[in-house]
């Protein structure tokens, strides 16, 4: 499968109608690029590689999240210098500060990217338990709330993630609210197509849902995936210019 790679080693995405509001999602070419149990020359390492992608984004400044799988989303978020880790736990952050980028960390969970033509972007990181927890519904709430944001008007666009024939079903886990997703045969649940209905629950417009659908374990040379044992992360990253 192509897939075309800016100058950054990152996928780049632009919601249509939106010229000012700038997605990236980056992949193994743009680095590890967590910091999480780092020491020494591989800290280093991350560090080298996260200030390049800084760099070259122009953004003045960027926040980081201590993601714990939960369904906990703050709004306007203290930068994150890029040699240190994130103090705030949280899975979703939203902001209407230009030029400061909001990133997540993945490596087979989706990176969920939202904007508004109002002047506010948000990020989420929606890995399965967060799915169950409806924090996609959770997030689009909340960041819609305090603007009075019409959720009829927001925008998404969910990054690589694992796909489909990938995800093994944890049945303890799933309650039965979730059955159409999963197949009982190859004890697979669709992630991506669950993602987006709750989207859609959550009040956007199908027209306004968008995926990149490469799937993290498969295209294993392109994306750090946790379910190959992998160390490496990559970012989702949205701005406005």
């Amino acid at each position: 499968m192509a897939v075309m790679l800016d100058d950054a080693g990152c996928i780049p995405f632009a919601f249509p109608s939106l010229p000012n509001v700038r997605c990236v999602f980056t992949t193994r070419f743009a680095g590890n690029l967590s910091l999480h149990e780092r020491e020494g020359e591989e800290r280093e390492t991350a560090v080298a590689a996260r200030k390049s992608l800084f760099e070259r984004l122009g953004v003045d400044s960027w926040s980081e999240l201590q993601q714990i799988h939960g369904d906990t989303f703050i709004k306007e978020p203290e930068p994150t210098p890029v040699d240190q880790l994130p103090p705030v736990e949280a899975d979703g952050h939203a902001t209407g500060r230009k030029r400061h980028a909001l990133c997540i960390k993945t490596a087979d969970c989706q990176g969920l990217l939202l904007a508004h033509p109002a002047g506010h972007v948000a990020a989420v990181h929606v890995g399965w338990r967060g799915n169950v927890l409806r924090l996609v519904q959770t997030a689009v709430a909340a960041f819609c709330l305090d603007h009075a944001l019409d959720p009829a008007e927001v925008r998404a666009v969910r990054g690589p993630s694992l796909g489909y024939a990938e995800f093994v079903n944890f049945r303890r886990e799933w309650p039965p609210v979730f059955a159409p997703w999963y197949d009982p045969a190859s004890h697979c649940v669709d992630l991506w197509s669950l993602t987006r209905r709750q989207l859609s629950e959550a009040g956007l417009k199908s027209q306004n849902i968008f995926s990149l659908d490469l799937c993290t374990y498969s295209l294993n040379s392109l994306f750090f995936s946790h379910r190959r044992k992998d160390a490496g992360r990559q970012m989702a990253l949205i701005w406005m210019e």
